[in-house]
């Protein structure tokens, strides 16, 4: 796809190609389990956030690392079927990245992250947007360029910390809204961290026990949406990529938050990361029954 002059929301970050494996149960330390199904699915926070920004009605762009294999193309058609704009994609002398993906029979998982071409991700050239939206897994000098580049030019500025890093308190000063979960708020610091280094809100995912967001001073809990889950891959990315999109549209934080949440949770009742992102009828869906 040609690049856009302006989009609602610019993505910069990862694409990895994930290897799933699912079981019973995790293994512990040194154990062996035997599996029970094996899939192939485009993931890497970057591209999962992409795309669900996309699907839950934004104008997307991608900037990313891949490199010259099978596992690109599967990637780069991907952006291509969700109406990504793709020209911000380095093509690079390195295998595009890999994520090993392990999922329980009660939808835990753990995962190890190969970066691969992410660790050449590029984000001189951000496009005009109205939402910038980065994460941490490619190269953090990287994620401030971004950062700076786009508050210069007047774009909200959201971080999702995950892999959870240090990171310095002048990063944190150029986010509008830091999204970490509940186990990357603690390893950075707790919310009165990020908040006394100058970012402008801080939105605490707590799996399905809702989300918290602090801004302005005041803390608002919100409840997590009834659904039953069976593999919580890209739950997270889900939630940020429909909060960019939401704040794109000029929500204000805590009802981009309500919808994010809502797309966070339906991410959960299907297996995989981007096979699983809800399109935002789906989200719509879900918040109308809710409310009923």
């Amino acid at each position: 796809m040609s690049a856009r002059e302006h989009v609602d929301v610019c993505v910069v970050g990862s694409a990895n190609l994930d290897l799933v494996a699912r079981a019973e149960r995790l293994p512990a330390p040194g154990e062996t389990v035997m599996g029970t199904d094996f899939a192939e699915h485009p993931g890497g926070k970057g591209l999962n956030q992409a795309v669900a920004a996309s699907r839950a009605g934004a104008t997307v762009a991608f900037v990313a690392a891949v490199g010259h294999d099978n596992a690109a193309d599967v990637l780069l058609a991907v952006l291509a079927d969700d109406g990504i704009d793709a020209s911000g994609v380095r093509r690079v002398a390195a295998p595009t990245g890999r994520a090993l993906i392990g999922v329980s029979a009660d939808a835990e998982n753990s995962i190890i992250v190969v970066p691969g071409a992410n660790a050449l991700a590029d984000a001189t050239h951000v496009p005009s947007c109205t939402v910038l939206l980065t994460q941490l897994e490619v190269p953090v000098e990287q994620v401030e360029i971004a950062l700076r580049s786009a508050r210069a030019a007047g774009a909200i500025t959201v971080l999702n910390p995950a892999p959870a890093a240090a990171i310095d308190a002048s990063l944190i000063a150029l986010c509008d809204v830091i999204v970490p979960n509940e186990h990357e708020v603690e390893l950075l610091g707790g919310v009165s961290r990020l908040l006394a280094a100058g970012a402008g809100s801080v939105v605490v995912t707590l799996g399905g026990e809702g989300v918290d967001v602090h801004t302005g001073g005041t803390m608002h809990h919100l409840d997590a949406f009834a659904v039953r889950p069976v593999d919580t891959t890209g739950a997270g990315d889900s939630f940020c990529g429909a909060l960019a999109a939401r704040l794109a549209a000029g929500d204000d934080l805590l009802t981009a938050a309500r919808v994010a949440a809502a797309g966070g949770a339906l991410a959960t009742t299907r297996h995989g990361a981007v096979p699983s992102i809800p399109t935002v009828a789906e989200i719509v869906s879900l918040m109308q029954a809710s409310a009923g």
